[in-house]
């Protein structure tokens, strides 16, 4: 079975990769330091700050093996030109026909989701169900919560 690609924009997969370096180039000799000034201090069995610091490096080195696992498959989005259609990486204000509200998106891949700074991935509900709509379109979303139905008010690349 084929791994499942990572689709994200541009500017996410420049963020990880620059997450990554920078793991890889200072946090590690950062660790390294630390662990290394918690040693000089005598008995390591009762240091917790040898300990705090390997739990740190765990943690830094278990970042970096996912990082890297998520770039491995990482397929970029490139935007379609002259497309009117919703797509990765396409800002969408749409309108809650319930509430009677306006909620701006940015549609982006899983692994950049950002609900709380206006990032939804395009396997969620409503990101999957807004995928491929334009300008005018109604889509309705089932989730565990009801049927939610909204209206594509603007899109922008």
């Amino acid at each position: 079975m084929e791994p499942k690609k990572n689709l994200m924009t541009k500017e996410g997969l420049q963020a990880l990769e620059n997450e990554l370096q920078d793991l890889k180039e200072n946090k590690r000799y950062e660790i390294a330091q630390k662990i290394k000034e918690a040693r000089e201090q005598g008995d390591l069995s009762e240091n917790a700050e040898y300990d705090a610091a390997k739990d740190e490096q765990r943690d830094i080195e278990a970042r970096i093996e996912e990082l890297e696992g998520i770039l491995k498959y990482a397929e970029v989005v490139e935007e379609e030109e002259g497309s009117d259609a919703v797509n990765i990486g396409a800002r969408i204000r749409i309108l809650d026909v319930d509430l009677g509200e306006e909620v701006e998106y940015r549609l982006v891949g899983s692994t950049e989701a950002d609900s709380l700074n206006g990032k939804i991935s395009n396997e969620s509900p409503l990101g999957s169900a807004l995928l491929g709509t334009r300008v005018g379109d109604t889509v309705s979303v089932e989730t565990e919560f009801g049927k939610f139905d909204y209206k594509v008010l603007d899109i922008q690349r």
